[in-house]
This record gives structure tokens, sequence and C-alpha cells, in this order.
């Protein structure tokens, strides 16, 4: 391909987005480069302070926890109070209880902050989400939600490298690091963003008012796909648990690990965006039962994996998995959700990673253990297995904004359009 050829492709890519994404992506791509706590907490307790893995493990965990307890009350908070509030007090409070888990000295007092910090972290993931689907345009959102997920993962990527050097010389700077950019990206939603709650009308408010916890608790195929969502996570979360676990119990190296999982940050970097281009106006359930065989199938291959290069190759796999999933799954989601429940919505939505969290690790030191690795890889094939029965069945007769259905055409309007036909009836006030 020339190079007029790519930069017209690049110039499609980023056309059509509104001003307010791009702020709202900024934001994005920022905090994400200060994200150390989340990639160095086990480092920082077990080499920098001396404590036991077990203690590393409990931390790691209060900080997942916190992640559960603020999915649902970010999600309230967004739809009550606003994008921008919920999204200025969580990153303000990030900044503030990073920077203080620095100073922690006792090891309740460790723990106690590690809960606050995962608390305070993940309660800006309902109201990001939110905010993107209000100002993007149905048709945009598939591509609006990769481009988001780019800048995730090439803010990390970046990260994980120069924290990595920091680290090196000062833990308690990468601290006050990820404190001073979260405290930006704050600055910057409160300089660049301004709410983007849809008004309610006066005919809407008495039935939108009643729309709670309970009314998205009680939406059956909204949390088919919240159902999906954990089954999904639980199997790309063995990258960071079970990978690592089986390749040392295998004889290989912590190197070999980084170069193997290093593939998924590069490859995500790289194909993004153009492979987006290329599904965004194709069938979300074709491309989310797709998604859901290579995630399972592509650990599964792990089993196979003897040498730093097939580990590698079954990453690649694995990694194309999650590039088409990620948006799909995204704009399935704000497609699904009521105008003015958004919030809500998307808090029991990243309730699903939350949990998932939790639970992979220990599913797969579990399975390790008792069992051996290749019982893993055989359970990530069952589970992405699974997951793909679950989205062909969920998307049958889904109505699609062009008039059709979900399913019935090789392309169309995707996972993009607009929720009202699929919306749950209002139920009782709750959350």
């Amino acid at each position: 391909m020339s190079a007029a050829r790519i930069g017209q492709a690049a110039r499609e890519s980023v056309s059509g987005l509104p001003p307010a994404f791009w702020w709202l992506w900024t934001s994005t791509l920022v905090n994400r480069l200060g994200a150390f706590v989340a990639t160095f907490m086990t480092l920082y307790l077990t080499v920098d302070r001396g404590y036991s893995a077990s203690f590393a493990g409990l931390v790691v965990a209060l900080h997942g926890l916190g992640g559960v307890i603020s999915s649902l009350v970010a999600g309230v908070m967004t739809d009550r109070l606003g994008r921008r509030p919920t999204l200025l007090a969580a990153q303000a409070s990030t900044a503030f209880s990073v920077a203080l888990l620095g100073f922690m000295e006792h090891p309740a007092a460790i723990a106690a902050v590690a809960l606050l910090v995962g608390m305070t972290s993940n309660a800006s993931r309902p109201a990001v989400a939110a905010m993107m689907a209000d100002i993007v345009r149905p048709e945009d959102r598939v591509r609006a939600f990769a481009l988001n997920y780019w800048a995730i993962n090439l803010g990390f990527a970046i990260s994980s490298m120069v924290a990595g050097l920091i680290a090196q010389h000062s833990y308690l700077a990468g601290f006050l690091g990820e404190a001073a950019l979260t405290l930006t990206c704050a600055v910057l939603v409160f300089v660049k963003l301004p709410e983007s709650r849809p008004e309610k009308a006066a005919t809407q408010t008495a039935v939108e008012a009643e729309v709670g916890l309970g009314t998205v608790l009680r939406d059956g195929r909204y949390m088919g796909v919240v159902g999906l969502s954990f089954l999904i996570s639980l199997i790309y979360m063995q990258g960071a648990f079970g990978l690592p676990l089986a390749m040392g119990a295998a004889g290989f190296s912590t190197t070999d690990y980084g170069l193997v999982v290093a593939v998924n940050g590069i490859l995500i970097v790289l194909l993004q965006i153009p492979v987006t281009r290329f599904i965004e106006h194709r069938d979300p359930q074709k491309l989310l039962v797709l998604s859901a065989l290579l995630a399972g199938y592509g650990f599964g291959l792990t089993a196979f994996g003897g040498s730093v290069g097939a580990l590698a190759l079954t990453v690649c796999v694995w990694t194309l998995a999650e590039i088409i999933n990620s948006p799909t799954q995204m704009s399935l989601v704000v497609r699904l959700s009521p105008l003015h429940g958004r919030g809500r919505y998307q808090g029991v939505y990243t309730l699903s990673w939350a949990v998932a969290s939790l639970v992979a690790p220990l599913l797969a030191g579990t399975v390790i253990d008792r069992f051996g690795a290749p019982w893993l890889w055989g359970t990530t094939a069952g589970l992405g297995t699974v997951a793909a029965v679950g989205y062909w069945l969920l998307m049958r007769n889904l109505p699609r904004s062009d008039g059709g259905v979900a399913g019935a055409g090789a392309s169309g309007a995707g996972a993009g359009a607009p929720a009202p036909a699929s919306a749950p009836a209002p139920a009782a006030a709750e959350g």
C-alpha cells in the first residue's frame, strides 16, 4: 500500500468525530500513560517493601474489590449527577489516593488505601463510556470505541516501559507521577469537556426517572451481554494470570513471558484501527461469535506452545479476538442502554470485568495446581465456545437501525445502532 493510501486511510479513520471526543480521547491517553499502580503493585510490595506473595495477592485482590464496589456506585452517579462531575470526582480522588498509597508504611494502611485506589480508579469508566455514547453519532460508535481502546493500549505500552525505568530508582516517584498525570486529566476534563448528559423532555421525565439498577438487572438481553462479557473477561485475563504461571511451571523465564505478552500490546497498537475499518459496518452477531471462538481457542492453543515463538503465535490469535470484540461489544452495550440510563447500564457492564479480575486468578491457580496447565487452556476453549453460542442466541432477531435484523445479513448498521427499540420497559426507581 502506498504512503498516500495509508495517509488517506488514517484520515478516514479519525474523520467525522466531534472535538469533545478527542478531548476525552486525550484524557484517556494521558491517564493510561500514568498507569503505574496497576502494573507494578505486586513488584512494589514484594521487591521494594519485602512483603510476602500472599500479602501482595491480598492487596491486589482488595484493589480489584474496590473496582467491583465502585462500578455500580459510579454508574448511578453518572446518571444522577452527570458525566462530567462523576469523571472529575473520580480522577481527582484517584490522584489523591494514589499519592497517598506511596507514603503508606503499615500493612493495614497499605491494604486499606489499595482498596480506595481500586474504587476511585474504576469509578471513571461508566462516565467515560456514557459520555462517549452521548457525543458520538451511532454510526461512528464502533470506530470511536476502537480509537479509545487503541489509546488505552498505546498509553499502557508506553507507561510500562517508562514506569519500569522509574521503578528502578524510586517507586514513590512512580506513584507521584501517576497522581500528577491523573490530576492533569481532571483539569483537562474541567476545562475542555462540557456536560453531555441528555436533557429529559417533559414527557420523558416521569418514565425515564424510573430507570434504576433494578431496571438493568431485569433486562434479560442486556444481562445476557453482561454475563457473556464476564466469560470473555475470564478468558482474556488468563494472559495476565494463567499464562505467566504456566510458562513459569514449564521453565520459561520472566523475560520470555515479557516478550510473549508484549505481542498483545504491539498488535493492538498496529492493527486496532485498520481492523476496525474493516469490521465497523459488518454484522455484529457474526463478529462477536467469531471473536469468542478466537479468544477461547487462541488460549486453548497455548497447551501446544512449546517455545517462545509458538506461544507468541497463540497471542496473535487471541489478540485479534480482542481487537474485534472490544469495540463491537461496547457499541452493543450502548445500543441496548436507554438514553437516560446509560450510566447505570455502563456501571453494570463494568462490573462484569471487575468481578472477572477477582475470579480469573483463582481459576488459573486452582486449575493449574490441581489438574495442570493443559486443563486451564481446555477450559478457556470451552468458555469461548459457550460465549460464541451465547452471542449467537442473544442477538437473534435483534433489530438494526436500518430496519433489518442482526445476524440476517453480512453487513448493516453494526453494533452502533441506537437503542430505543430494544430499551427495557421502565420499572420502579432503584439504585
